[in-house]
């Protein structure tokens, strides 16, 4: 899985709103479909009022979506975290 940034704009009303949002997915193709099937769950937008300009792999730290966060965790955690013994 790979992280992705979409850019573009959607219908809301008479007007078109811009949107940014990054998501996890396999690849471009799957990106555009959850790109899709978001806006049309959340905000009730058929797939024809969805305009996606752009979708570009994006490194996953530079991300602060909650969605890419939680997928693949903090980079700054040390790998062994265990505690020190008390012998020492």
């Amino acid at each position: 899985m790979k992280a992705f940034r979409a850019k573009g704009s959607f219908r809301a009303g008479k007007r078109d709103q811009q949107f940014n949002v990054d998501l996890v997915a396999k690849n471009k193709e799957d990106a555009m479909e959850r790109v899709m099937s978001n806006f049309g769950s959340k905000h009730r937008v058929t797939r024809r009022f969805v305009q996606v300009d752009e979708i570009k792999q994006i490194d996953p730290s530079n991300s602060d979506a909650p969605v890419v966060v939680a997928y693949f965790g903090e980079s700054d955690a040390p790998l062994n975290s265990s505690p020190a013994s008390e012998e020492e």
